[in-house]
């Protein structure tokens, strides 16, 4: 792996600018069109206000982005926090065919950044969430 950026802040909405604009610097530095570093921008935030709305239900905790290159040459975007466990793949998908009206309420954003990425993993381990974000060079 090219470690290409590593930052860990409280996981507090104020600090979700600094999160995503050092994410997206990163990516255009790869070469990524705007289309594709809004794209990023959008699951970044995310996946991120999600954090910071609920991995720490009862205390203070912090959030950290690694952005880095894989063997595969693809930019991975780890997003890791230390709260409760809670695998957002786990979700099933949204009905996105019926009615607005008649929809379940969430899993909207789950789906926007399955969509958005190329692949999406998540691992519990050492007491951390950690979701992995791929997104393949030479699709953007």
């Amino acid at each position: 792996m090219d470690l290409l950026l590593q930052l860990k802040l409280p996981a507090i909405l104020k600090n979700l600018t600094q999160f995503m604009e050092s994410v997206s610097n990163c990516a255009r530095e790869q070469g990524f069109d705007p289309k594709k570093v809004t794209q990023i921008e959008l699951v970044m935030e995310e996946a991120l206000v999600n954090v910071i709305n609920y991995a720490y239900p009862d205390k203070d905790g912090d959030a950290q982005v690694i952005c880095s290159l894989d063997e595969e040459n693809r930019f991975v975007i780890e997003i890791t926090d230390w709260g409760e466990p809670f695998n957002v793949l786990s979700l099933d998908e949204p009905d996105i065919t019926s009615d607005v009206l008649d929809r379940k309420v969430g899993g909207l954003g789950v789906f926007m950044i399955r969509s958005l990425m190329d692949d999406v993993k998540y691992r519990f381990e050492e007491d951390k969430n950690i979701l992995i974000l791929f997104v393949n060079k030479q699709n953007s």
